[in-house]
Order: C-alpha cells, then sequence, then structure tokens
C-alpha cells in the first residue's frame, strides 16, 4: 500500500514540508540521516536572518511576505517563539549588489524603507565605521528566526498530525515504479505516491541529475564578546555589509550568545560526508580581519564558533521542481547560504505541489530547467 509521500531530509524544508503535507491529510513518511535535533546540516547556528527588501532578486519578495505570515501563524499554532522583528540595515556602495538589490525590490513591491545617507548612518549606528559615499537601506519588517527551535517545531506538528518520522535512517536509494516510488534504507523498502527530496548539502547523492549544478561549500559563524557598550549591540537591527571583499552580515547581541557574525562565500569547497567540523584560527581571522575594519568594539573574545553548509547553484537561486525523468519525485534545496527564512512558505509549495499538483505561488524563476537553459 505504502503512504502518500516520503520526505527524505528533515531540516528546513523537509520538517516543514512534513507538517503541511501532514496538516492537509496526508499519510507522510520522513527520513533524516541523523539523530532528531542534529546540526550537522545547513540549518543549525542558534540564529537565521528573515528579511524581505531582498537584495538577491525581486522576485522573492511574495514568497517572504507568505513565509513572514507562516512564521507568525506557527508561532500561533505552537505556543512557541521563533521570529524576533528587529528591523534590518543593508549598507554599502549605492551602486552595489547589496543596496541597489535592496531598493529594487523595496520599491517595486513598495516596502516600507527608509534610504540613509553616509551621515544618518554613522548618527545612527556609530558602532560601525562607515566609509565616505556609502548608503544604507533601513527597513522595519525583518528580523532572527531561532531555526533549531523552527524545525523542532515543524516536526512536533507533523507528527501531531500523523506524520510517522525517522531519524538515523539515511535513504540509501530509491527507484520509480509504476504506482509512485520505492526508498530503500537499512530497515528495507518503504512505497510511496511521491517522494520530496529536500537533503540540503546530501541532495545531489539522493538526486543525481543535479549533481553538475550543485556544490557544497563550507561556511563557519562566529559569536564574540564586544568589549564595550553591550547594551548598545543589543538594540542593533540584523545587518548585511557589501564591504570591499564580501558580503558579511551579523545579528543584535543576542543574551546567551553574544554578536554573531559571518562573511559570506569564502569559497571553501566541501564534502559534506567529510566536512573539516574543527574552526581554526584562519577562519576566525578572515571574521575579525572585518571586525577591526568596521565594527571594532565586536571584536572581543570569541564566545562561540559552528560550521554549516551552503549547498550552491550557478546563479545562486533555489531549486524547486520535479525531476524531468522522474515526476512523482520533487525537490527543493540548493539555498545557495539564504534559504532558511523560506522554509515555512517552501514547505506549503512542496504540499502544494503534492496535493494538487501546482501551486498559486510563483516560483518558475526557481525551475531546474533554468540551469540548463543559461
Amino acid at each position: 500500500m505504502g503512504v502518500d509521500v516520503i520526505v527524505a531530509g528533515l531540516g528546513a524544508h523537509g520538517s516543514s514540508a512534513a507538517y503541511r503535507l501532514a496538516a492537509r491529510g496526508a499519510s507522510v513518511l520522513g527520513f533524516d540521516r541523523f539523530a532528531r535535533g542534529h546540526t550537522l546540516g545547513s540549518s543549525g547556528g542558534l540564529s537565521r536572518i528573515i528579511r524581505l527588501s531582498y537584495y538577491e532578486h525581486p522576485d522573492y519578495v511574495p514568497l517572504l511576505r507568505r513565509a513572514w505570515t507562516l512564521w507568525r501563524d506557527l508561532e500561533r499554532e505552537s505556543g512557541d517563539k521563533l521570529l524576533t522583528e528587529t528591523g534590518g540595515l543593508y549598507a554599502g556602495e549605492p551602486e552595489g549588489e547589496l543596496v541597489a538589490g535592496a531598493l529594487e525590490s523595496a520599491r517595486t513591491h513598495r516596502l516600507e524603507h527608509e534610504v540613509l545617507d553616509v551621515a544618518a548612518l554613522r548618527e545612527r549606528y556609530p558602532l560601525f565605521e562607515w566609509p565616505d559615499g556609502w548608503q544604507g537601506v533601513f527597513e522595519p519588517q525583518a528580523g532572527w528566526l531561532a531555526p533549531e527551535r523552527s524545525i523542532e517545531t515543524h516536526l512536533r506538528l507533523a507528527e501531531q498530525n500523523g506524520a510517522t518520522l525517522r531519524f538515523e535512517q539515511p535513504i540509501a536509494g530509491w527507484t520509480s515504479t509504476r504506482e509512485g516510488v520505492r526508498v530503500t534504507t537499512a530497515t528495507g523498502a518503504f512505497e510511496a505516491k511521491q517522494l520530496v527530496i529536500a537533503a540540503g548539502a546530501w541532495e545531489s547523492q539522493l538526486a543525481p541529475s543535479l549533481a553538475p549544478e550543485l556544490s557544497v561549500e563550507r561556511n563557519v559563524l562566529l559569536w564574540f564578546e564586544p568589549t564595550a557598550q553591550r547594551e548598545a549591540f543589543a538594540r542593533l537591527p540584523i545587518y548585511i555589509v557589501d564591504d570591499i571583499d564580501r558580503i558579511f552580515y551579523g545579528f543584535p547581541y543576542i543574551d546567551g550568545q553574544g554578536v554573531k557574525v559571518a562573511g559570506l562565500h569564502f569559497g571553501d569547497k566541501a564534502d559534506p560526508d567529510t566536512i573539516d567540523r574543527t574552526v581554526s584560527a584562519g577562519d576566525e581571522e578572515r571574521v575579525r580581519r572585518w571586525l577591526r575594519r568596521r565594527m571594532p568594539l565586536a571584536n572581543g573574545e570569541r564566545r562561540d564558533a559552528r560550521v554549516c553548509m551552503y549547498t550552491n547553484t550557478p546563479d545562486a537561486h533555489f531549486i524547486i521542481d520535479r525531476l524531468a525523468a522522474d515526476p512523482n519525485v520533487l525537490v527543493a534545496s540548493a539555498c545557495s547560504g539564504h534559504g532558511f527564512k523560506f522554509s515555512s512558505v517552501i514547505g506549503e509549495i512542496l504540499a502544494d505541489l503534492v496535493i494538487d499538483g501546482e501551486t498559486r505561488h510563483p516560483i518558475s524563476f526557481l525551475a531546474a530547467d533554468r540551469l540548463v537553459r543559461g
């Protein structure tokens, strides 16, 4: 008989998909290769940014608006605190990717925002060293999500709605059948009408047809104790800075954690099964160099450090689509370092595609064949 759908991977997108599918009455069987609550994939790190004036592409904004609503709905249903609203600051050269892109999204979708010249940046955010000529964009509807708690909330509600979730049980392989899909693990074979692959850094192992378009990158997250003005750091919004070498991002001071800062895309290639999870002095220095340049009072004692992974596509956009050769198989991955905030709405999209065969959400720009066309 089997189930309606098997979900491969129960991290950010898989946990959300399992919940949304089960809540709509589908029979769901989920598998994850690691123990429940693990942080060995791409979704750990205690805090993840959510924002609407999306510099990456204006087409993400409708998805973000829905994601924000679903996060708030999830909080009400579960009683868990998941989203902390702080506002968001994006700063750099006015013509740079970050500032110009954030303004394009804000203006295209009429999002509430302010444009700040360098004098305003210096007055409002004196913890930073702002170069002459820079510009900032501030939006009030931005903040941070608690990723580990968000995933567990999705998992718990999935189970409450009837989903069966199995951990420490990696999927060895799958094949399409006349009726749907057969999935094999170390404990046996399982039948389903459809399969959702949301395996993050392991996506290419379960969807090898996408492997040429996917690459895994090691990323290091660091937390520091400010040397002074802790209360001022606690009042900061989330921030993204397009600097002379790359984009850096960070969070306000969070009690029990400190100030979290990281750089985007240092380009360290990784194998998810053998990745180096030890944070080296070199890893730390890459971020401290930026702190000395732009936020010197944050350059205090290191409180914590963790390694996660980005799964990147060539154009840094996600893939949400059916496999061309196996239409009963859906893939949702390749977040390219900016996907966690979308997981609430991606779960809804995957439920739409499994149950209805289509979704009202605008996802054509995330189709897999764009990579071939490009």
